[in-house]
């Protein structure tokens, strides 16, 4: 178990401190021959017995130092070289790459944290107007956000070559140093606005080119998701931004919030981390809000189902469109009363196949197809968002952007009022009889 997050160092300065100590220097040299000898079975390749045993006594010690807990912080000034150390220690440790952890410290930020900073959420989505100009138009405003957003937009729309559009390394760095240094208030605005339904098209499409996808996003050819995910894993960066996602986005159908770890920020903000890497993703022309990776899954063989699920991560994840959905609406997981902690019961499968094991047909909710059920969409003055209000277990979604195809209802077991099962099936026959007894009455009052 790791220790708290006030007890971490990051793992540079866990590497350094590590270093200068003799014993722990000794055993992390050991380590770091052993991970150059066998890292691609955990060791099995190592020759000799004494070797993999001395292998063994140093991945033993170096659990009791601070590398064995350290993480990192993304955008840090040797973030590289800081993830380049915890993906030697992490594998070292924990021999299991089906269930990578991120290696980014916990940010436990809130999206009611981001509202108090910026008030841009004022009226609901059906009432606004075009919110994605006006987030491009704040940004302008802002010295920061204008600064980081010229600095993309530059090596983004300038041509190299005739073959080439762009320069697509130098596009993708200032896109990461853009999500990374924006305060998220001028960042989220432009990537997570909300589209009213009077203007769906030209606000979608907004959105969709803030990344400049015809660099950022788009290939010649689609490559295939699982080699693409392949590619993303070679690169300390790309490897933990994905990594981040699918630890800080993982759908949970029996959360209200449709997120396991009930935290909305959290799961933007490792979405808006994959920008920049070969694993960007982008929203698709659809009527509901999906994004992907510019990936398919033609080409799988036999592995088209494993394909499916990674790409199913994306284009159905639940947790992630309410995120979305939450920004865009001025609402945030606080609004929903607790659920009791989801217990888990896989434990060696990545997290979009346990999702998936679950439920095998979709990674979305079910549908609440109850003709008593009432819809709600609301403001964030219409919440009354507060440190200890709830609104009785409502989603604030609007259906216009998401489309048909999701629950924008209070749950079955929310206290709306409706007539007893009996009562409902009962109660036309009675109103018949009522109605033809009514002469009957009549003539017996008149006697």
């Amino acid at each position: 178990n790791l220790l708290p997050g006030s007890n971490r160092v990051d793992c540079v300065k866990a590497s350094e401190q590590c270093l200068k100590e003799q014993a722990c220097s000794t055993k992390y040299r050991t380590m770091r021959q052993c991970v150059a000898g066998g890292k691609e079975s955990n060791f099995s390749m190592v020759a000799g017995l004494e070797a993999k045993d001395e292998c063994r006594s140093a991945m033993d010690a170096l659990k009791q130092s601070p590398l064995y807990n350290c993480r990192c912080k993304r955008g840090m000034k040797k973030e590289k070289n800081c993830l380049r150390i915890y993906w030697g220690i992490y594998q070292t440790l924990q021999g299991n790459d089906f269930l990578e952890d991120s290696p980014y410290e916990p940010v436990n930020s809130r999206l009611s944290d981001i509202f108090r900073l910026a008030p841009i959420i004022g009226e609901p989505a059906v009432t606004r107007e075009n919110n994605c100009l006006n987030a491009a138009k704040a940004c302008n405003l802002n010295d920061t956000c204008k600064k980081y957003r010229s600095a993309y937009i530059s090596p983004c729309t300038s041509r190299v070559s005739t073959a080439e559009v762009c320069n697509k390394r130098k596009c993708h760095k200032a896109l990461r140093q853009f999500f990374d240094k924006v305060p998220p208030k001028h960042s989220y605005g432009m990537l997570f606005c909300s589209c009213p339904p009077s203007d769906q098209s030209a606000c979608s499409e907004r959105r969709r080119q803030t990344i400049v996808p015809v660099c950022s996003y788009e290939e010649k050819q689609k490559p295939n998701c699982l080699e693409l995910q392949a590619s993303c894993k070679t690169n300390y960066i790309c490897r933990s931004r994905l990594a981040d996602f699918f630890a800080n986005c993982q759908p949970e159908p029996r959360s209200q919030s449709g997120c396991l770890k009930e935290n909305y920020a959290d799961c933007l903000l490792a979405y808006s981390g994959l920008i920049g890497t070969v694993m960007t993703p982008n929203y698709l022309r659809s009527p509901k809000i999906s994004v992907s990776p510019y990936c398919d899954c033609s080409s799988s063989g036999n592995n088209k189902d494993e394909c499916d699920k990674f790409t199913e991560f994306f284009t159905e994840n639940t947790c992630l469109r309410k995120a979305i959905q939450a920004f865009g609406n001025g609402t945030d997981v606080g609004v929903w009363q607790p659920m009791p902690p989801v217990q888990t019961t896989t434990s060696t499968t990545t997290p979009y196949q346990r999702n998936r094991e679950r439920n095998p047909n979709t990674l979305d909710n079910h549908i609440n197809t109850d003709p008593g059920i009432y819809h709600f969409c609301g403001s964030l003055q219409a919440q009354k968002l507060k440190s200890n209000s709830t609104v009785d277990g409502v989603f604030c979604v609007d259906p216009q952007i998401d489309g048909p195809s999701t629950s924008n209802a209070i749950p079955r077991n929310a206290a709306v009022p409706r007539w007893p099962p009996g009562l409902a099936s009962l109660l036309p026959p009675l109103l018949w009889l009522w109605y033809c007894n009514l002469p009957v009455l009549s003539s017996a009052a008149n006697l």
